[in-house]
């Protein structure tokens, strides 16, 4: 999938699952109810054991499925994001900035989503070439900071990760974000093993976003 396609695949379909996980077992449960419940945009985290190898695993399993994209989250260097890259990840997830990151993803024409909290590091994530700017914390920043931030960068494109609920993702949309990240509130039955509560929530997420953009 070409990179202009994973970006307007993102911003259509709203919604990008952040995968963390104790175990490849668990991760790969998780991965199969999120998707059974609707959403599409798979982030698997660097801190679940193996995430390169998931990543290979998820994208040969679901290769047949084009709707399922899978990505790289935690992604803190250029040397990981580009082992994800080889692996299949069709976007790349930061918590932070690095330029020399977004600047491999560029190379290989691969979305590269970094996380910034002030201005300052949003106008070095577009001049670095960064093609969606991610909020993080979202919890600390709240929605108001997407209007804050494309006040004065009204060419960003912004997406919150970090607590993100069904129960304000539509304060999210309607403040302007291209799309969500959402994991703990999306996940949290997987603690105890109940992957069809994740299902189920995956589901509640796929409607509230829906109702939120009517």
């Amino acid at each position: 999938m070409k990179k202009e396609e994973v970006i307007s695949r993102m911003k259509e379909e709203y919604l990008v699952a952040v995968v963390r996980a104790e175990s490849k077992e668990q991760g790969e449960k998780i991965i199969d109810a999120i998707i059974e419940g609707g959403i599409n945009f798979i982030e698997i985290t660097m801190t679940v054991p193996g995430a390169v190898d998931i990543i290979k695993a998820m994208c040969e399993k679901y290769r047949s499925n084009p709707k399922v994209v899978i990505g790289a989250g935690t992604v803190l260097d250029p040397e990981t994001a580009r082992a994800c890259i080889l692996a299949g990840a069709a976007y790349v997830v930061s918590p932070g900035l690095n330029v020399e990151t977004i600047k491999l993803c560029n190379r290989y024409r691969v979305p590269c989503l970094p996380g910034v909290m002030t201005p300052t590091e949003a106008i070095t994530a577009l001049e670095a070439g960064a093609d969606i700017i991610k909020i993080f914390p979202g919890n600390l920043l709240k929605p108001d900071a997407i209007k804050s931030f494309r006040g004065p960068l009204p060419q960003g494109e912004f997406m919150p990760s970090g607590g993100v609920s069904i129960d304000n993702v539509a304060e999210w949309v309607k403040a302007g974000a291209c799309a969500v990240g959402t994991g703990s509130n999306l996940t949290a039955g997987a603690k105890t093993g109940d992957f069809a509560k994740v299902t189920a929530t995956a589901k509640a997420f796929v409607e509230a976003v829906a109702a939120a953009r009517k």
